[in-house]
């Protein structure tokens, strides 16, 4: 398949980063997305962790269900199948999934709004290789972010001590085969935005990731995304299209249901949700109005409270 949004190396980065920065926000600004190869990934770990995630789907749902913890949004551990459910939507996603979070410090104040993980015993090797995947999209997602903050005309460093404890989240998601009723009633994602600054996802080469693109006649129509191997694709979040005023757009996606002879294959994808840290205020920066925002951008909002309102809209809390 053919993918709409074309990739750009992040080796430019290096040699051009004021090029770099203006592919990837050029990008940003056309799609909402960016796909972003050579990004200095060890495949070695991408692999690893990729098995381990494998390992914890593949447990009986009574064993996955025992690492669920009611009453906390999904913020760690797992979320079984038929919960999350896109904003308007009336069916749920054909997904289950487990999140990782941010490690911190005992005793810090952000604490309250970072509860700590839980990890699986059955599968040994988990806890380590996830934890190192989070800290090398960690790593990329402030790399990439100084780039967006060239973009912007804002200095490189600008979002660092905004992330830095950001209540950024791994998702491991499993897509099982596609059976019965639910082929006709349900897809694995309904269409939605991302809530956070930037989404860094990994293993979308499985069709079905599709996004909602502007047209040149003022239209919209679904395109599909599908990255060369190894790539990622990167997207605009609900939090940093607020800061900038739509300037860049968080835009509406989807993985639809696979073709016929693909049903019986699982999907598996991990998403880095990047956030911004839980008390940062997010208004909409000076002089930026992108294509029907008002001036002066929507009212500021703390990010917890943010992330609170749109986990209450998609049934997670």
């Amino acid at each position: 398949m053919t993918s709409a949004v074309p990739p750009i190396s992040l080796a430019l980065s290096m040699s051009d980063p004021d090029g770099f920065a203006r592919e990837l926000g050029g990008s940003f600004e056309r799609y909402g997305f960016a796909v972003v190869a050579d990004h200095g990934l060890d495949p070695q770990l991408v692999d690893r962790a990729l098995a381990d995630t494998k390992a914890f789907f593949a447990l009986p749902d009574e064993t996955k269900r025992r690492y669920h913890l009611a009453g906390r949004g999904g913020a760690r551990g797992y979320t079984p199948f038929g919960v999350e459910t896109a904003k308007g939507a009336a069916s749920h996603d054909l997904k289950e999934f487990w999140h990782v979070g941010r490690e911190l410090p005992p005793g810090h104040p952000y604490a309250r709004y970072m509860p700590p993980n839980v990890w699986p015993d059955e599968v040994t090797s988990f806890r380590e290789s996830l934890s190192e995947l989070y800290a090398a999209l960690d790593s990329l997602g402030a790399q990439l972010l100084s780039a967006i903050a060239r973009r912007l005309d804002l200095p490189p460093a600008w979002f660092d001590d905004k992330v830095r404890l950001g209540n950024s989240i791994l998702r491991l998601l499993h897509y099982p085969p596609v059976t019965g009723e639910a082929a006709a009633s349900h897809v694995r994602a309904g269409a939605h935005e991302d809530i956070n600054v930037i989404t860094l996802l990994l293993g979308a080469e499985e069709a079905g990731l599709e996004i909602l693109a502007r047209t040149d006649d003022g239209s919209s129509r679904w395109l599909p995304i599908a990255p060369p191997p190894g790539a990622l694709v990167v997207n605009i979040g609900d939090m940093l299209q607020r800061l900038t005023n739509g300037v860049l757009p968080s835009t509406s996606h989807r993985v639809v249901n696979p073709a016929p002879e693909r049903m019986g294959v699982s999907r598996y994808s991990t998403p880095f949700f990047l956030h911004f840290e839980p008390e940062f205020m997010i208004e909409a920066l000076p002089g930026r109005v992108g294509p029907g925002r008002p001036e002066g951008g929507e009212p500021p909002i703390m990010a917890e409270d943010f992330l609170k309102e749109r986990l209450r809209e998609i049934k997670l809390a």
